[in-house]
Formats: C-alpha cells, structure tokens, sequence
C-alpha cells in the first residue's frame, strides 16, 4: 500500500467524530476496509451508536495468538476556536497531521488496521493468529475492554500490543487509575443557625485534609515510582445564607503493584469509616472504575523483538519506558490468562487530549512498518 493511501486510510479516520461516543460508525468504517481485502470482522455492541470490533487472519487452528488493539474514541476538543485547524478535518501542515485522535489513538488504530490489509493482500503465511481489537469507550471507564474479556477475548493471547502515542519507543509498564466519589450527606438549615444544621461541605473537608497523608506509607516502585494520589472535584453548597445539607468529591489515583488498587480502596474505606465515628459525620465512598497496574518484563521476547524491529526502522535506539497513564490493557489482562502486553505507537505521548493535537507522518509510517514486521516475526 503506498504512502498516501496509507495517510487517506488516517485522515479518513480522524474525520470521523467519536468524541466519547459513536465508535460504531468507526467499527463500520474499519469493517468495510476489511471486508474489501477479504477480511471478515464482527461488531460487537455495547449500546446504540456504539460498537467495539474484532477480526482475525492467520492459521485458525493455531493456539498462538498475537493482538494488536486500540480504542476507537478520542477525548473532547475543547473549543474548537482554540484550533489552529477544524479538529475533524485532519488537516496536513508539512509533515504533521493535525485532528482530534491524530496521537491519541488514530494513528495507532490506522496502522494497526494498514498492517492487517498488507498482510492479507500479500498472503503472507503467519503460523499462528492475528487479532484485531477496535474498543469503545477508553477515554471514559474502558468498558468496551472490559465487556470483551469478560466474554474471553483475553483468554488466548499470546501477547498483545495496545496501540497509544508513545513516539515509537516501547512501554513496558504504567500505573493503575483509580477514580472514586465520596458523598456527604449533612442537614440544611438557615446560615444564622447553624447548629440547627449538619454542615456537609465543611465535614467533607475532613476528608481532603485526611487524603493528603492517607498514603505516606504507600512504598516507592522501582519501576513506576510513588502512588499518586489527588482529589480533583469538589461540589457542595447551593446558596450563601443556607448550611449544605449535601457536597460531594472526586478523586484520582494512580495505583501501582505494591500498594495496589485493593489496598488503594481499603485504605479509603478505613478514611471514611474513621470520619464516620465522629458526630454528624456522614460520609458514603463509590469507587467509579479501578485499572490495575501494568509491568512486562523488560528481558521478555516480546519487549525484545519489538525493540530489534524498532531499533533497525527508526535507525536508532529505541527507549524502554514506563507512563502514568492507563490503558485498556488495564481491563484486558484481568483475564486469568498471563500474557505480556506492551504499549507502543506512533504520536507523541504528551499530544494526548492536547489543543492542536497532531501526529508526525513519517513516524507514523515508520510505525506501521514495526507493527507489521513484528507481526510477522512474533507468528514466524
């Protein structure tokens, strides 16, 4: 496939708006590319409007199963007069394409779909079988992830790469994140009487000055570094001259393997339950979603072979490296099956849910090229 086909196939992706939604017009779209060179696929919703999608090619009766995987919804624009270009018109400048999910992950998902069209058009002999993996909802709770391991989609892997901006260098580990509310639940009254009343907002405060030490225990990975912890939200009061009868808060932290997400919401609970004992204290935790922590071995083959095959395409060597972010590989390995995962792609990671969000071209097709050879070699 030349250069240019290869770019139409990412502009044409970019073009479609899955701002927090609308994954199924992308599964369609990626569903007809692949029916045209003789892949069957198959949409599997999660509600209207939305589809994840999965294909295969290779040997059918091998047990050696190889993923390439990335999501199919981006983040918001923001305001799209603070664009240099309409953010869904994949606008080229130079070298650079610029749109909404041009790093974030469209680019990923555009090679990934270009390796799967290359080596189906070549009939290229794999022993082994290629698994296309299209999600909804990343951006927003990994749902699409998580129902498709659920279904056991996971449960035959052999290794899987999750295609996000890393600008060609390899992730091999990332934090857990975990997001969770905490409620208060207090009695209003008038603000001239205020013992008549249960303030939430200021008995909700107790919490953010809890939180802050919560976890000064928590010890320091030596690949992904300290637990990082924030609260990020905060609503309660409807008017001046009123004590809250209610007020609530979001918070966000990033779990890691020895103080993981487990130990992560039993220590929010014993927070809550110790400001419980107190009088009018009223507190209730909801934990929103929880990833868990993600560590390949750097020595394994996968991590290996993908920095040989990376280090020859980009003529340099290539960075093994961790990110606090997480990913639907998160979801994807609470399969009961082992599998090493790695997060490679082309985008540059800071580019993520950036204003004027773009990807390099040259080392998008440079990345298309890494997917496809490792492919091949991992299926050798």
């Amino acid at each position: 496939m030349e250069d240019n086909e290869q770019i139409k196939i990412l502009q044409q992706l970019i073009q479609i708006n899955s701002v927090n939604g609308n994954e199924a017009e992308v599964a369609t779209y990626i569903q007809k590319l692949f029916a045209a060179h003789g892949i069957a696929a198959k949409q599997i919703s999660y509600t209207d409007g939305r589809s994840n999608l999965v294909a295969e090619i290779g040997d059918s009766t091998s047990d050696k199963v190889f993923s390439l995987s990335g999501h199919l919804d981006t983040v918001a624009t923001g305001d799209p007069e603070d664009w240099k270009f309409d953010p869904f018109s994949a606008h080229i400048e130079g070298r650079r394409l610029y749109g909404r999910g041009a790093a974030d992950m469209k680019s990923g998902l555009a090679a990934m779909v270009i390796t799967f069209l290359t080596l189906a058009d070549q009939q290229t002999r794999l022993n082994g079988r290629l698994r296309f993996i299209g999600t909804v909802g990343e951006e927003n709770g990994a749902m699409g992830s998580r129902m498709l391991t659920e279904q056991g989609l996971a449960d035959d892997l052999s290794a899987m790469v999750i295609g996000e901006p890393t600008g060609g260098n390899i992730v091999y580990a990332h934090n857990g994140s975990l997001n969770y509310h905490v409620y208060s639940q207090g009695l209003g009254a008038h603000s001239s009487m205020p013992e008549k009343g249960i303030n939430a907002v200021t008995n909700l405060a107790k919490f953010i000055t809890a939180e802050a030490t919560a976890f000064d225990d928590a010890p320091v990975s030596p690949e992904l570094g300290p637990l990082v912890h924030s609260v990020t939200v905060f609503n309660g009061g409807e008017q001046v001259n009123s004590i809250p009868a209610k007020a609530e808060l979001q918070g966000n932290i990033r779990p890691i393997p020895e103080f993981d997400n487990a130990a992560v919401i039993q220590r929010l609970n014993e927070v809550v339950d110790h400001l419980n004992q107190e009088k009018d204290e009223h507190l209730t935790l909801h934990v929103d979603y929880s990833f868990k922590p993600i560590i390949s071995r750097q020595d394994s083959p996968l991590v290996q072979l993908t920095k040989k095959i990376a280090d020859q395409e980009f003529g340099r060597d290539t960075q093994l490296q961790v990110i606090h972010g997480a990913t639907d590989a998160s979801e994807f390995t609470k399969s009961t099956n082992d599998f090493p995962v790695i997060v490679y792609g082309a985008g540059e990671w800071n580019e993520a849910h950036a204003t004027n969000e773009y990807v390099d071209l040259d080392q998008f097709l440079h990345v298309q090229h890494v997917y496809q050879q490792l492919a091949q070699e991992f299926l050798a």
